[in-house]
């Protein structure tokens, strides 16, 4: 007589076939990709580092020829040992080369959710050119470091030049350490706006092009995100590219208030 199969789905126990079902559900939402706002596009998928790769442009700089190839090649290879994908949050553990889009941008509104640790320390660089800054706002300022002001919080253009529109955020609007925090970035030309959890921090400041700040601000670039020894977790990386009407329009309403 031939045996009755007792390992199919339907001869499952209850308990087993729960927990079996549970996890399938919990692995088809944890690699669901995001959804992003209408007209926006995802850049990053929620499931892995796709789209991607590790670069400090600090590092490379100097360097030219098979001494520069063999460094951006070292960085690639490191990239995965210091980000991961957990959840749908690209997580950088403090350390390694920054992650950099394969792809490059223009004229655009980006939009991010990051949360981070105490004494943080990084940054989002656009077009490959630091930075809208990311402070722990609870460190205390000192007095022997005057252009360095974390106390006011995160947003402000690091790179500019102190005491510049811009180069420090116009209010305070970091939230405490454990909750998420959203940027919205919106970039034309070497003009830039920054709302932190929906409050204007930067209201059109020219961001100045680092190092070399006599240079013209590029007119296209990846975005990057920096490490700097904390860990940072970032989600919901969406893109809205602008067009030149619509940039002209803006530029000409931001004009128009001065």
């Amino acid at each position: 007589m031939k045996q009755r199969r007792t390992n199919d789905f339907t001869t499952m126990k209850p308990t087993l076939l729960f927990s079996s079902l549970a996890l399938a559900v919990l692995f088809a939402s944890c690699s669901k990709e995001p959804v992003p706002p209408a007209g926006f596009k995802a850049i990053f998928n929620g499931k892995d580092l796709t789209g991607w790769h590790g670069l400090n442009p600090h590092s490379v700089m100097k360097l030219e020829g098979e001494k520069k190839d063999a460094a951006l090649k070292k960085m690639r290879e490191e990239f995965p040992s210091h980000w991961s994908v957990e959840n749908g949050e690209l997580i950088n553990d403090g350390n390694g080369p920054y992650a950099t889009t394969d792809a490059e941008f223009g004229d655009m509104e980006f939009l991010i959710e990051y949360k981070t640790v105490p004494k943080a320390d990084s940054g989002i660089y656009l077009r490959g050119v630091p930075q809208v800054q990311i402070w722990d706002k609870n460190q205390v300022f000192d007095p022997a470091k005057p252009t360095r002001r974390p106390h006011l919080g995160s947003g402000g253009l690091f790179n500019n030049t102190p005491d510049t529109p811009g180069r420090d955020p116009l209010v305070l609007a970091d939230k405490d350490f454990g909750e998420w925090n959203s940027f919205r970035i919106r970039q034309i030309g070497a003009r830039t706006w920054v709302w932190l959890n929906d409050k204007l921090v930067v209201d059109g400041a020219p961001m100045e092009n680092y190092p070399d700040k006599a240079a013209p601000y590029p007119a296209k670039g990846p975005i990057m995100l920096q490490t700097h020894g904390g860990e940072i977790r970032w989600r919901n990386l969406f893109v809205r590219e602008i067009g030149a009407d619509e940039a002209k329009k803006i530029l000409a309403e931001a004009d128009a208030k001065k």
